[in-house]
């Protein structure tokens, strides 16, 4: 006879086992999920300042504030194992160095959550779903009619002359009149079980999945420097908000 020990050990074992080959299949069951995101971006304005770039800055140098358009249809991208999405757009412009590969930074990121993320199950919610909704209290329902109408499908990003969540550096402290420089649209699938995804660039595919269809916005200069008139450190020291150097960009088809 077993002791109570074993039998337990026993069904934890067997718990485990029959757990872990759950997660692969649903892990390996996504790649049989067809996927063919699709991104259109379009540079809005560029401006360059010299100045500090943040309060604790050492030194002054070059930086940008791009802003930009984007209507992205990443929505086949969630499925019953997606966990959230971070989507993100670098600018990508050439080195100094002819032989170094080009320099690439990030000017925008958000993290998108799938609907059992966005709305998760709780006691409340399961009460609610089982409740009339007269009977719910008025101001809960008047939230839940003002989250239906201006509801979208996770994966869909639309941005119109969006401000850039962070500016643009460059290690040599120059910028302006840099040229040759694109917007793109990367992502990361970050799945509950399994591995993680990244961008699949277009014109490439793996099985049913797709490259992003677009994603990348036609090549730019940056303007050159304008001198400006206010001493940039007495500006922020001040506590006013910086006016910059505006400059339309250069668009080469």
């Amino acid at each position: 006879m077993h002791s109570a020990l074993v039998r337990v050990q026993n069904v934890f074992g067997f718990f485990t086992t029959v757990a872990f080959c759950t997660a692969i299949i649903v892990a390996l069951s996504i790649t049989v999920i067809s996927q063919a995101p699709s991104a259109a971006i379009e540079l809005r304005n560029v401006q360059v300042v010299k100045g500090r770039p943040h309060y604790h800055s050492p030194k002054r140098e070059e930086y940008a504030h791009i802003r930009f358009d984007l209507d992205a249809d990443l929505a086949s991208l969630f499925n019953w194992n997606t966990k959230q999405l971070f989507v993100w757009i670098t600018a990508t412009y050439p080195s100094l160095n002819p032989s170094h590969p080009p320099s690439q930074a990030i000017i925008w990121d958000t993290i998108i959550n799938s609907e059992s993320q966005q709305n998760p199950s709780t006691p409340f919610t399961l009460y609610a779903s089982f409740t009339s909704p007269a009977k719910l209290p008025a101001k809960v329902r008047r939230a839940s009619k003002s989250k239906q109408e201006i509801k979208l499908a996770p994966g869909i990003v639309r941005l119109k002359n969006s401000k850039p969540k962070y500016q643009i550096t460059d290690i040599s402290g120059r910028l302006s009149a840099t040229s040759n420089v694109t917007l793109e649209v990367g992502w990361n699938v970050q799945p509950w079980v399994g591995a993680l995804t990244w961008t699949m660039k277009e014109g490439t595919s793996w099985g049913r999945w797709q490259g992003l269809k677009g994603g990348r916005s036609q090549v730019f200069d940056m303007p050159p420097l304008k001198v400006k008139g206010v001493n940039q450190e007495a500006v922020q020291g001040s506590g006013k908000p910086e006016k910059a150097a505006e400059a339309s960009p250069i668009i080469k088809k």
